[in-house]
């Protein structure tokens, strides 16, 4: 039944596709795909007539549903009646976006061949692979899941535009494999589109207590400098998902200033390196969206550089998808901790105790290491051991369902539905 509906959707998406020929920009990765969706809505939005995919809709019956303007019918099939109906009602006449910004996930191979097929790009983004990246368990090796994802370049046409992360060393190759425009971008000196200066707001007690906590960088292209920000987030992810968004929004002739005013606009959402209070005075790093080893690699460094007069905690769950890379992959992790003088690890999931058992074996204090089976035992562990000045990393997969832990220890839980991830009905009853 997944497989009909699934080729039912195809078919009525492309038709729609077909009949208002859309701009379409597509975005895959393995880490910092919906940051860079949300921010390129957020500097389009004002100016174009632009959709986005919602939610997780970002596969085989997501991108379809995004394209058609609807959420999904579940298990209701008079609900996926009505989306057919209305589907095909809109061949006749509907008023359409001019912009789909639509984000396209590769858990198998063929999944961005796929989507691409369906929905071909005008402007294609490869975020970032990195040297661990998630979604192995289906691939044979790195360089299989980088050809699959190359895919969202290789399709474009001569008049259309690939961008590409110019940081990443999986990538630099990437501009022979399309005959589309190229622009880079990066903290590479070669970077069409560079990003420079940045600036974490690294104190935080400062920084929150005068309300500009967030990420300060410039922006340099063809010989210009502007000042940018991108409040109350932290991580070096937000600047990439503000730079694919800058490139965007000059391929669409926009000026970096009006860019800048409404990167300025722009909010990451809940479970993405946000900023939280915390209770006894403490501060939270809320990542608990997702987690792979690059995510969290970059977690630990801004956590491992922030300043405060408390201590450094992290608390890291599970990271899936991973495939035979899965041991060695947080065991790297368990190593960086360690480099970066973090005081206290909770570790939350069977996969994570070789995060901890590597933070042990590089010199971490037995004392300063706790490991639990899920995030529910952990939650009073580390409500236990927080106090005044501390900051408190926390991130896993979905599965480990960490926003259990920042719902704990948050300052303010009766705005835990508008604050974290996870907190409909249907995930709390999981």
């Amino acid at each position: 039944m997944k497989k009909i509906l699934e080729k039912i959707l195809y078919i009525l998406a492309k038709a729609i596709i077909w009949r208002y020929q859309p701009t379409i920009i597509g975005i895959t990765g393995s880490v910092g795909k919906t940051s860079t969706k949300e921010a390129i809505f957020a500097v389009l939005k004002d100016k174009f007539d632009v959709r986005k995919n919602e939610k997780n809709y970002n596969n085989e019956i997501g991108v379809p549903l995004t394209i058609i303007g609807t959420d999904s019918g579940n298990k209701n099939i008079f609900i996926w009646l009505f989306i057919f109906i209305k589907a095909i009602l809109m061949l006749v006449y509907f008023p359409y976006p001019k912009i789909l910004i639509l984000e396209m996930g590769a858990d198998k191979p063929g999944d961005i061949k796929y989507l691409t097929r369906l929905a071909p790009c005008h402007i294609g983004i490869l975020t970032a692979i990195g040297d661990s990246p998630v979604h192995l368990e289906f691939f044979k090796n790195i360089e299989h899941l980088i050809r699959e994802k190359t895919n969202i370049i290789s399709h474009l046409k001569v008049q259309d535009f690939a961008i590409i992360n110019l940081d990443d060393e999986q990538l630099q190759s990437l501009p022979d494999k399309t005959k589309a425009q190229i622009i880079t971008v990066g903290q590479d000196e070669k970077a069409q589109l560079r990003a420079s200066d940045i600036n974490y707001s690294l104190n935080l007690e400062e920084a929150i207590k005068n309300n500009n906590a967030g990420i300060n960088f410039k922006i340099h292209y063809e010989g210009h400098t502007i000042p940018f920000k991108i409040n109350n987030a932290l991580g070096l992810p937000q600047v990439y998902a503000g730079l694919f968004a800058i490139a965007c929004g000059l391929v669409f002739k926009m000026n970096l200033v009006e860019i800048s005013k409404a990167i300025g606009l722009y909010r990451p959402l809940a479970g993405r390196m946000n900023l939280l209070f915390g209770i006894k005075d403490t501060y939270l790093i809320d990542d608990t969206y997702n987690s792979s080893p690059l995510a969290c690699k970059k977690g630990l460094d801004v956590l491992g550089n922030v300043q405060t007069q408390g201590r450094k905690i992290a608390c890291l769950g599970n990271m899936e998808e991973l495939g035979e890379n899965s041991r060695k992959a947080h065991r790297q992790i368990g190593r960086l901790i360690v480099e970066k003088n973090i005081d206290i690890l909770f570790a939350v999931g069977d996969k994570a105790k070789d995060i901890a058992a590597a933070a042990e074996e590089k010199g971490m204090k037995k004392d300063n290491i706790f490991t639990f089976n899920n995030s529910q035992e952990a939650s009073a562990a580390v409500l236990n051991e927080i106090h005044h000045g501390d900051v408190i990393l926390i991130k896993g997969s979905q599965s480990a369902r960490m926003e259990r832990i920042t719902k704990t220890i948050m300052a303010e839980p009766l705005k835990a539905e508008e604050l974290l991830v996870r907190q409909s009905k249907s995930w709390q009853n999981k």
